[in-house]
């Protein structure tokens, strides 16, 4: 892997590069809206833009990466199909990916996985295979996988390609919004805010890159403070795309590149959840809140600035709807 240096940022990957996924998925990838309210920069204190990647295809910032590692594979190997492991976002844009390029997909999903995420990822067209409820299980599983189909495996975060096609998010949004003081993203396995960090200090290195965390799930704050990956340690929050541990080219990019990492509690998650909901009227998960939280609990840090936030997904379970907007674990 050859790293160079982009600003005082370490970086596996050009701005050339980043820029090629974004012209690898346009027309596939949707250039997301960038919603501002008046209510809501009076209730954080600050000029925020919302870069909506609930309105993404298969609800997510998700299929960006997804989309540009499926059309990186050379015709041969994309016809023996890609095989992920994921209960979420990540498997259902990896098959809508798969499914546009016409080629098969195969979704690793523990027996456990909500019922709604699992039909999720079937009607994009993807074939499901179900394993027992642990990472080494679906490890193992996703192997065998590739061992009877010669599928190619894409990993939820820790793979440039990912990396790559992440970082669209943010580069749309410095179009669309120049000379943002800051940005935040949440932070789970890293691949968004790893990819925000590189498209910033690509385009905007003046620009402070701020992550979102759950106090409950904040192995990516503990990471960073020691200087090593602190894994997640099976966390309970009610941001469940928010429970990954980073991964090994995701933590040195944001080792280098994020100036701070915010915590914020499930009762802050929720009262920015509710907000957004409410008096925005658009619907985003919890992991999207988390990152709004952040900004609402620090306002010292970004009063009166020029503020971009990510909203990862918009990709809620109804049937989970009063047990979230209570705090409790989805």
């Amino acid at each position: 892997d050859s790293w160079m240096t982009i600003g005082d940022c370490v970086s596996p990957l050009s701005l050339n590069e980043l820029r090629a996924a974004g012209a690898r998925i346009a027309g596939l990838a949707r250039r997301t809206d960038v919603l501002t309210s008046r209510r809501l920069d009076d209730w954080l204190g600050c000029r925020a833009h919302l870069k909506c990647e609930n309105f993404q295809r298969t609800g997510a910032f998700k299929f960006r990466g997804a989309c540009n590692a499926v059309l990186s594979l050379d015709e041969e190997r994309a016809a023996r199909g890609v095989v992920t492991h994921s209960s979420g976002n990540h498997g259902a844009a990896l098959a809508e990916a798969a499914r546009l390029r016409g080629i098969p997909a195969w979704v690793v999903m523990p027996s456990n996985a909500p019922p709604v995420k699992r039909s999720a990822v079937e009607s994009y067209g993807a074939t499901v295979v179900e394993c027992r409820p642990t990472l080494n299980d679906r490890e193992t599983t996703a192997a065998q996988v590739i061992e009877q189909t010669g599928a190619t495996l894409i990993h939820p975060y820790d793979d440039l390609r990912i990396i790559a096609g992440q970082s669209t998010a943010a580069l749309e949004l410095h179009e669309q919004v120049p000379q943002l003081d800051a940005v935040l993203c949440p932070v789970g396995g890293g691949g968004l805010a790893a990819g925000t960090v590189l498209a910033t200090k690509s385009v905007a290195p003046e620009c402070r890159v701020i992550l979102g965390e759950p106090a409950a799930a904040d192995d990516a704050f503990l990471s960073l403070s020691a200087g090593r990956i602190v894994p997640a340690d099976n966390p309970d929050t009610i941001a469940d795309g928010m429970k990954t541990s980073l991964g090994a080219l995701t933590f040195p990019i944001l080792q280098s590149g994020v100036e701070q990492i915010l915590t914020v509690s499930e009762a802050e998650i929720v009262e920015a959840l509710r907000f957004v909901w409410t008096r925005l009227k658009i619907v985003i998960e919890p992991s999207s809140a988390v990152p709004v939280a952040a900004v609402r609990k620090a306002p010292d840090t970004f009063r009166g600035q020029r503020v971009g936030i990510i909203l990862s997904g918009g990709n809620v379970d109804l049937d989970q709807l009063p047990q979230i907007l209570r705090g409790g674990g989805a």
